[in-house]
C-alpha cells in the first residue's frame, strides 16, 4: 500500500509518559519479522498514566480530541491483522475511530509491560495509513484537501491512487455525491478488509446522484492505454515503510502519469513531510527549514514535480497541528477567492493557503 496518513503529533504522548501496554481475553504477537498472528476477538488496550496536569493522549486529530481525566484509559480494539506480500495490516477500533495500519515492524510481547515514547512512536507514526471517524467524514488532516479537487478540474472522472481505507474517497463523495472516482490499489486482501471495516463496499453503489467509487487493484506505475486521457484529477497518496515511494521522486514517472489526464486536469499530492518521510520527525530539522517558503525544496517528490512542471506546480503545508504534510498541485495556480466560495468549510479558508512554487 501505500497511503501515509498523518505524521502522528496529535496523536503521540507526551514525552514524559510512559505507556502500559495490557492484553486483554487473548494475545496477539507482531513479530519482527513482520508476522502477524491473528486470534480470536483479540482487545488491546493502551493505558497512559495521567498526572494531574492537563496533559493527555488520544488516537484523534486536533479538532477531535477530547481531555483524558487522570486515570482514564485510552481503549484500542484489535479488529483484523493479517500478513499479505504487500503489507502487514492491523485494523484497530478507539473510542473515536477506526484505523488501518500497515508497515508494522514493532516487536510486542505477549506480557504487559512499559513501553517508552521512542519506541511507540517507531511503531505508529510510520503505519497509520487511514482513519475513520465515528460519525464523522472529517479528518482535520490532508485527506481532507484531496475534497477540494473537483472544484477545479474539468467535469469527468476522479483517480485516487493509493486508496487504502478510502478516508479521501469517503469525503469526496458525501461532499460530491456524483463524483466519478477510481481507487487505486496494489493489495487485494487489503481491499477485501477495507470494503468489509471501512464501509468500502458502500462507496461501490451508485449514488442517487450517479456518483461511485471503482475500485482497481494492481501496480498504478504499469502503463495502460485504457487510462490514456481518461482523468479530470489525480488523487498521489504513495507511500511504503512511511515514505514517498521512490517512483514519485523521478521526472519521468509524472510526466508518465500526465498521460492520464485529460486537457486541463491536475495532480494533488501527498508529498509527506521534510525528506519526504512522516512528518512528525521533521523536528530534527531547523525550524527555519521546515516553515520557510523553500521547505519544499527538502521533499523529494516536490522537487520532482517542479522539474517535471516547470512553473505549473503550487503547494501548501499542513499546519503543525493538522500533521504538517507538504502538499502539491499541479496546473496554473487557481482563482482562489472562486475556490473557496465553491467548498464548505472548512476547505473554504484552507485553499486560500495555496502558492506557486
Amino acid at each position: 500500500m501505500r497511503g501515509y496518513a498523518l505524521s502522528l503529533t496529535n496523536l503521540l504522548p507526551p514525552s514524559h509518559f510512559s505507556i502500559d501496554i495490557k492484553f486483554k481475553s487473548f494475545a496477539f504477537s507482531i513479530a519482527a519479522t513482520h508476522s502477524l498472528i491473528p486470534t480470536p476477538k483479540p482487545s488491546l488496550l493502551l493505558s497512559t498514566p495521567h498526572s494531574k496536569s492537563n496533559s493527555h493522549f488520544s488516537f484523534s486529530v486536533a479538532a477531535q480530541q477530547q481531555q483524558v481525566q487522570p486515570g482514564e484509559e485510552e481503549n484500542i480494539q484489535l479488529v483484523s491483522s493479517i500478513k499479505t506480500d504487500y503489507n502487514d495490516i492491523l485494523i484497530v477500533d478507539t473510542p473515536k475511530a477506526r484505523m488501518l495500519l500497515l508497515d508494522s515492524s514493532f516487536s510486542f510481547s505477549c506480557v504487559p509491560r512499559v513501553i517508552d515514547e521512542s519506541e511507540f512512536v517507531s511503531f505508529v507514526a510510520d503505519s497509520v495509513h487511514s482513519v475513520l471517524y465515528h460519525g464523522s467524514k472529517w479528518t482535520c488532516s490532508y485527506w481532507d484537501e484531496f475534497a477540494s479537487l473537483p472544484a477545479i478540474v474539468p467535469k469527468g472522472p476522479i483517480a485516487i491512487l493509493g486508496l487504502g481505507g478510502g478516508t479521501a474517497a469517503h469525503l469526496m463523495l458525501d461532499l460530491w455525491p456524483s463524483l466519478q472516482l477510481d481507487g487505486w490499489e496494489i493489495d487485494q486482501i487489503l481491499i477485501d478488509k477495507v470494503r468489509d471495516y471501512f464501509g468500502l463496499s458502500d462507496l461501490e453503489k451508485t449514488t442517487e446522484d450517479g456518483g461511485v467509487l471503482n475500485i482497481h487493484v494492481g501496480d498504478v506505475f504499469v502503463p495502460s492505454k485504457d487510462f490514456r486521457g481518461r482523468y479530470a484529477g489525480i488523487v498521489v497518496d504513495l507511500f511504503a515503510d512511511g515514505k514517498v515511494l521512490p517512483q514519485l521522486q523521478e521526472v519521468n514517472t509524472w510526466l508518465q502519469l500526465e498521460e492520464r489526464l485529460m486537457a486541463n486536469g491536475r495532480f494533488m499530492v501527498n508529498c509527506g513531510g521534510v525528506g519526504g518521510g512522516p512528518s512528525a520527525r521533521d523536528e530534527s530539522t531547523h525550524p527555519e527549514t521546515l516553515w520557510s517558503g523553500k521547505s519544499w525544496l527538502s521533499n523529494p517528490a516536490m522537487k520532482a514535480l517542479s522539474e517535471a512542471f516547470p512553473g505549473q506546480v503550487s503547494w501548501k503545508r499542513m499546519p503543525k497541528e493538522y500533521g504538517a504534510n507538504f502538499m502539491a498541485l499541479t496546473g496554473p495556480l487557481p482563482d482562489l477567492k472562486s475556490w473557496s466560495a465553491s467548498v464548505p468549510s472548512p476547505l473554504s479558508q484552507s485553499v486560500k493557503n495555496w502558492r506557486p512554487l
